[in-house]
């Protein structure tokens, strides 16, 4: 993008203000919108003194706040109050309409929508890739299967992203659940984990938003879809705590390996292509952060 755009992150989370920072750096005007934008006692990072913030509650019918003119972008990636139904349908599929409502779109010419490769099925630990037909285990997916379909059909250009589960330093459920004891492997059969590092999926994102031609769906993933057990014993060890004991594979996700290869082909690169060599780092860094202590 060589002129400088409004975008709009509806829903600007860990993953807004990441992708916020790399768009502000660019010269971009942008406008992050929450329910609840951060307060000056809040520390935010550096780019959060720059984001624009409205305040907006999506799921409300008829938003009120007055939106911003010429949104040439919106980035749509909100997370639901509750892992129901109810509330992401109220989220992905109402909430986007709520937005398209209210917002002023004879300017808008690009939106990119934040899926999850939750709208696959089960593969067996096989390749998946963006023309896989999709038959979601689990509610979150079929709503976001919906979503998307939904999306497509709209007067704009629109380009799906689906994550695979982020981490990063803003995201570290999994090693706080390993170190707790708190996690179990399936070791019977081989069942894949698929991650993609914040940096990266942000700059995916950023990176979809500068392609002339975009395809309708991308699949966010880094190169190394790991064993469920081979990735968590790694990450025990490193950690110096017990490798988790055997349970039962995670529900509702399916068993499958997410192909990067159409993202990569459109040239996005990755900063941390390996799985283990971006825990490596953000295990570094806690340790040098505990260190300063």
């Amino acid at each position: 993008m060589n002129t400088t755009k409004h975008i709009l992150i509806a829903g600007c989370g860990d993953l807004g203000l990441r992708t916020a920072q790399l768009l502000l750096q660019q010269g971009h005007v942008v406008y992050g919108l929450r329910r609840n934008p951060p307060g000056p006692p809040t520390p935010e990072p550096k780019a959060a003194s720059s984001i624009t913030w409205i305040q907006a509650d999506l799921c409300q019918t008829g938003i009120h706040t007055p939106l911003p003119e010429k949104i040439s972008t919106i980035i749509y990636c909100p997370t639901p109050a509750q892992r129901t139904e109810a509330a992401y349908r109220a989220i992905f599929i109402q909430g986007l309409n709520n937005l398209l409502g209210a917002l002023n779109t004879t300017w808008l010419e690009r939106l990119v929508f934040i899926s999850s490769s939750a709208v696959y099925g089960e593969h067996h630990g096989n390749w998946v890739n963006e023309n896989t037909p999709l038959l979601p285990l689990g509610v979150n997916g079929r709503v976001l299967q919906e979503a998307e379909q939904q999306l497509h059909a709209l007067p704009y250009e629109t380009v799906v992203l689906r994550l695979s589960g982020l981490y990063g330093p803003e995201k570290q459920q999994l090693l706080e659940r390993i170190r707790a004891g708190q996690t179990r492997v399936p070791r019977h059969e081989t069942y894949y984990a698929n991650r993609i590092h914040l940096e990266d999926a942000a700059a995916a994102i950023v990176h979809c938003l500068t392609l002339p031609q975009p395809a309708p769906c991308y699949l966010v993933n880094d190169n190394t879809p790991l064993p469920i057990d081979e990735l968590y014993d790694w990450l025990a060890s490193a950690m110096q705590v017990p490798c988790p004991p055997e349970g039962t594979p995670p529900a509702g996700i399916g068993n499958k390996r997410l192909s990067n290869a159409l993202l990569l082909e459109s040239g996005f690169r990755l900063r941390w292509p390996d799985t283990r060599q971006g825990y490596t780092a953000l295990l570094n860094e806690q340790r040098l952060n505990n260190q300063q202590v």
